[in-house]
């Protein structure tokens, strides 16, 4: 078993949601994903775990232990918290 993401802060900027952690989920190269395109590695299950828990998600930024998440219509208090504890929880069961 893995151990939980620490989520350093998380900083709400209209749709985005700024998620800075204590773990990197890529090199020094960002990944950008959408429900069409998320891939394999690290970052596309990541995002594919987001997809799957909140469909108003539509687009995924990651870059090393920064993941920006847009939610169309911004963000209420469940939608956060529901985001935060899938990456915090995320290498867990990886």
């Amino acid at each position: 078993m893995g151990q939980t993401v620490v989520i350093n802060n998380a900083v709400e900027m209209g749709d985005l949601l700024l998620i800075d952690t204590d773990r990197s989920f890529t090199g020094q190269d960002g990944v950008t994903l959408t429900r069409d395109h998320h891939g394999g590695a690290v970052p596309g299950v990541l995002a594919k775990a987001l997809f799957e828990r909140d469909s108003d998600i539509d687009h995924i930024h990651v870059l090393q232990n920064t993941v920006t998440v847009r939610r169309a219509g911004g963000w209420d208090e469940a939608g956060k918290t529901a985001v935060l504890s899938v990456v915090e929880n995320f290498l867990l069961f990886y």
